[in-house]
């Protein structure tokens, strides 16, 4: 037995399970696709939020490493709370595009890195693959596909 270790695991138990597979189709039908849509100028992009990262600093500087020595670096830290980092994975070639770093991951935040990401290519058409969190579908922004 390993205790210490895990792997996850996700019970997908849709409400409709035939509007679930036909999701997920159009998801890897446009996966497949990416590369054919980039050349013609458009972008396929995964995006999706990691929350609670630690922001730490060290409290004192690391001792370089020298022959026959490791780098050396203290075990205490200043912990200056969580932040949120969201990134975009351009799917045809695995690139992160306009990844964006604060303290939350409200509407306003995906709102914001969504036209950061959009900036960085402006006339170009883009399609955001999101999970069904609430601020990827709240009123404000529209439901999904519209």
């Amino acid at each position: 037995m390993q205790p210490h270790k895990s792997r996850y695991w996700l019970n997908a138990n849709p409400d409709d399970p035939e509007e679930f597979r036909r999701q997920s189709a159009a998801v890897c039908e446009l996966y497949e696709r990416a590369e054919q849509l980039a050349e013609q100028g458009i972008h396929v992009v995964g995006t999706d939020e990691k929350t609670g990262i630690q922001a730490l600093e060290r409290l004192y500087p690391d001792i370089p490493m020298g022959p026959g020595r490791v780098q050396g670096r203290e075990f205490e830290y200043v912990r200056h709370g969580t932040l949120c980092l969201i990134a975009n994975l351009e799917i045809w070639c695995g690139h992160v595009i306009a990844p964006s770093v604060g303290p939350s991951r409200a509407e306003a935040d995906f709102a914001a890195h969504v036209e950061q990401t959009v900036g960085t290519d402006p006339l170009a058409g883009w399609v955001f693959v999101v999970d069904n969190l609430d601020t990827h579908q709240s009123e404000s922004r529209g439901s999904p596909g519209s």
